[in-house]
C-alpha cells in the first residue's frame, strides 16, 4: 500500500478484498498517509467465496459487505456492485471495523456449527442414537436450518482453522478470552483424532501389518486444497503407527505426496487403491464416490469393512452388500 501511495497522482478509492486482521484499515490509512498528500478513502470488502464455488459465489453473492464511513464512497461502491444485483439488493453497509470482524464471525459461525454437531455425534454414538436423524430434526427448525450441520471429520482448508486461530489471538491480545473459538477449535480437532483412533483400534496389534485404501485427500470436495485437510491428519497418524496407505483422489493427490513427503501410494482410479487392502477409510465427499460399486469392493479388499468419515451411504444397505460399514455417529 505504500507503493500504491507513492504512484498515486488524483484521488482514489482503495479496497481490500482480503481477510485481514482487525485494525488493518486504521493501519492501511496511516501508512498511506504518510506516503502521499493525495485524498484516497479506504473500503473494507471482504469476499465470501468457498473453494470450489468461487466463481458461482461472486456472480451470485448472498451479501455484499461495504466497510467504509464516507456516503459518497458507498455510493460508489454500490454503482460497482450493481450488475451482480439486479434480483435484489444484497448490499450491506457498515464501517471498516465492522466489516473486518464480519468476516472472522460468519466463518468462525460457521465452524462452531460443524464441531456441534460432530460433538453430538460422538454422543450419538454413546447412546445408540443416529446424528443424521437428528440432523433433520434439529435443521427443520428454521431458526436454525439445515447448512453445516453435517458430522463428519471436521473443517480443515485455509479458512476455518486460520480464522478461529485469528479469533483467539485477537481475544488474547485484548485481553478478551474467546472460549467459544477454543471449544470450536478442539472439538474440530477431537473429532478428527477421535475417527483416525477408531481405525486404529480396531487393527489393534495388527496395524503395521495394515493397507488402507484412502479415498478423498482434499480437505474437502471441488478442490485440490490439501492444507490442514483432516484426511491428511489421519494419515499421519496411520502412518506413525506403520500402516501403508493406497490413496485417491480426483484433485489432491500431487498436493498431498508432498505434504506428506511421498509416504502414500496414490493410484489413478479409485478402485485401483482397494488392490491389495485391508479397509477402505473415506475422508472426503467427493460426488464419484457416493454411488460405488458395493460388490468390487467386496472382492477387492481383503477384509471387507468401510469406515466411513463423511456418512455417505445408507448403513443397512451397506450391511445387505456383505460389508461391515462404519460410519460417524450413526449405530
Amino acid at each position: 500500500v505504500a507503493r500504491i501511495a507513492e504512484f498515486m497522482n488524483d484521488y482514489r478509492i482503495v479496497v481490500t478484498k482480503s481477510t485481514v486482521p482487525m485494525g488493518t484499515y486504521q493501519k492501511v490509512t496511516r501508512v498511506m498517509a504518510d506516503k502521499t498528500e493525495k485524498h484516497f478513502d479506504y473500503v473494507s470488502n471482504p469476499e465470501f467465496l468457498k473453494e470450489g464455488a468461487a466463481v458461482e459465489d461472486f456472480m451470485k453473492p448472498d451479501r455484499v459487505i461495504i466497510g467504509t464511513t464516507n456516503p459518497a464512497v458507498m455510493e460508489i461502491m454500490k454503482q460497482l456492485y450493481a450488475p451482480f444485483m439486479r434480483k435484489s439488493s444484497r448490499i450491506i453497509m457498515m464501517d471498516p471495523a465492522s466489516a473486518e470482524m464480519t468476516k472472522y464471525a460468519a466463518n468462525a459461525m460457521l465452524a462452531a456449527r460443524i464441531s456441534f454437531m460432530n460433538e453430538m455425534s460422538a454422543l450419538c454414538d454413546k447412546f445408540g442414537a443416529d446424528i443424521e436423524m437428528v440432523r433433520a430434526g434439529v435443521g427443520s427448525d428454521a431458526r436454525i436450518g439445515n447448512a453445516f450441520i453435517f458430522a463428519g471429520l471436521g473443517y480443515g482448508g485455509s479458512c476455518f482453522p486460520k480464522d478461529i486461530r485469528a479469533l483467539i489471538h485477537m481475544g488474547e491480545q485484548q485481553n478478551c478470552p474467546i472460549t467459544i473459538a477454543r471449544a470450536v477449535q478442539q472439538a474440530n480437532l477431537t473429532q478428527q483424532d477421535r475417527f483416525a483412533r477408531r481405525i486404529l483400534d480396531y487393527f489393534g496389534a495388527g496395524a503395521a501389518r495394515t493397507t488402507l485404501a484412502l479415498w478423498g485427500l482434499a480437505f474437502k470436495a471441488r478442490t485440490d486444497d490439501v492444507r490442514e485437510s483432516p484426511a491428511l491428519y489421519c494419515a499421519e497418524k496411520f502412518l506413525a503407527a506403520g500402516m501403508k496407505i493406497r490413496a485417491y483422489d480426483p484433485e489432491a493427490m500431487p498436493a498431498a505426496r508432498v505434504a506428506l513427503d511421498n509416504r502414500i501410494e496414490t493410484v489413478k482410479d479409485s478402485y485401483d487403491a482397494l488392490d491389495g487392502a485391508d479397509a477402505l477409510v473415506i475422508c472426503t465427499d467427493w460426488q464419484e464416490f457416493r454411488t460405488p460399486d458395493f460388490d468390487r469392493i467386496a472382492q477387492k479388499l481383503h477384509r471387507p469393512v468401510i469406515f466411513d468419515g463423511r456418512n455417505l451411504y445408507d448403513p443397512a444397505y451397506v450391511k445387505k452388500q456383505g460389508l461391515e460399514y462404519h460410519s460417524i455417529g450413526r449405530p
